[in-house]
Order: C-alpha cells, then sequence, then structure tokens
C-alpha cells in the first residue's frame, strides 16, 4: 500500500482528501504545516504528498524546494493543491518540484484523475 501524506492548515480539507485518498488504498498522514510535514519527512519518507500552496509560516512553494533538498526528497510524487489556477502559479509550482497540481475545490475524480495523471494510480 502506498504512503500519503495530506499538507493542509485545513482539518476539513484534510479529512476530506483522507477519505478520498484512503478510498484509493493510500496509507495516510497528516501534517498541519510545512514544518510538521519536513519532520515527517525527514522520519519517513512518503511515496506522495498532496501539498497545499497556502500554508502558515513557510508557504508550500518553499516546503517543495526544501524537500527536494533533503536526503530521498526527489521519491515523493508531490501533488500541490491550491486555489490558484493561473499559469504562472502552476508553473513555478512545477519548476519548484511538483509532479502535478490540483486546483480547489476538489472531488474524488478530480483527486483520483491528478494522482492517475502524476502515475501514482
Amino acid at each position: 500500500m502506498k504512503e500519503c501524506l495530506i499538507v493542509d492548515d485545513s482539518r476539513v480539507i484534510r479529512k476530506v482528501a483522507r477519505k478520498i485518498l484512503e478510498g484509493l488504498n493510500f496509507q495516510i498522514d497528516e501534517a498541519e504545516d510545512s514544518a510538521a510535514a519536513l519532520e515527517k519527512c525527514r522520519h519517513r519518507m512518503p511515496d506522495a504528498i498532496l501539498l497545499d500552496g497556502n500554508l502558515p509560516n513557510m508557504p508550500g512553494i518553499d516546503f517543495l524546494r526544501q524537500l527536494r533538498r533533503e536526503e530521498n526528497g526527489a521519491k515523493p510524487v508531490v501533488v500541490y493543491c491550491t486555489i490558484e489556477n493561473d499559469i504562472a502559479h502552476i508553473t513555478d509550482a512545477v519548476h519548484a518540484g511538483a509532479n502535478e497540481y490540483l486546483v480547489k475545490p476538489f472531488d474524488r475524480e478530480l483527486m483520483s484523475a491528478k494522482f492517475a495523471q502524476a502515475g501514482l494510480l
């Protein structure tokens, strides 16, 4: 079973994403901010990360850049999740190391499609 770390400061978003991803046979861990997510990744690097772009303290894009510099930081497939849908924002995320992006609000169908495009399903 693949492991996915959900990184989002919204408890509701984490809960919805968890339900969808567990239904897709992922083992789930959660982090409410970038610092907690980095610690979890340093302890055990997941197969996938669903990453909110708008996190407190350290924006998602900065977390992504830091993640990719960590030992085994190239391993996780990162699906960057954001409310921004402009091409410049998405391009920045991809250049920082995102494998795929998902625009909020999302549903099971959209998340499944993005995870499939990223090679996770």
